[in-house]
């Protein structure tokens, strides 16, 4: 690139971009060689797999939340005011208290959460909701 300051046509100014581009290569190279401590997770372990000899059979317990105020306990008619009582006994001896709760569709949460509130005051450590 040339400029021209008026003088005669042959003297011209041109700017020296040599020592721009000298700093440039050297941000550039500088930027490259300091790389950031790359940041590591944390060790986790791998769920293995359950030996099929020692686990026992899985009694699941799905309690279905109907629309009449009744529930259905694996299939099983039982009026919400015998749940608790029922539930106790289920889980009397069993070492996982582990319960499914599903719902009917257009139901409201309310009496689902009835439910596991019973559920709840019946000993079991873990209630699961099931969406279908």
């Amino acid at each position: 690139m040339a400029m021209s300051i008026g003088g005669p046509a042959r003297l011209r100014a041109e700017p020296n971009v040599t020592p721009m581009i000298d700093i440039l290569l050297v941000l550039i190279v500088t930027f490259l060689l300091i790389t950031p401590k790359l940041s590591r997770g944390l060790d986790a372990l791998v769920p293995q797999p359950a030996d099929e000899k020692q686990s026992s059979p899985r009694q699941d317990v799905v309690i279905t939340v109907l629309r009449d105020g009744n529930v259905r306990l694996n299939q099983e008619p039982l009026a919400l005011s015998d749940l608790d009582e029922r539930l106790k006994v289920i889980f009397k001896n069993a070492a996982n208290h582990v319960i499914f709760v599903r719902g009917e569709k257009d139901l409201d949460f309310r009496q689902v959460a009835e439910v596991i509130d019973i559920a709840r005051g019946a000993g079991m450590d873990r209630v699961a909701l099931m969406t279908q």
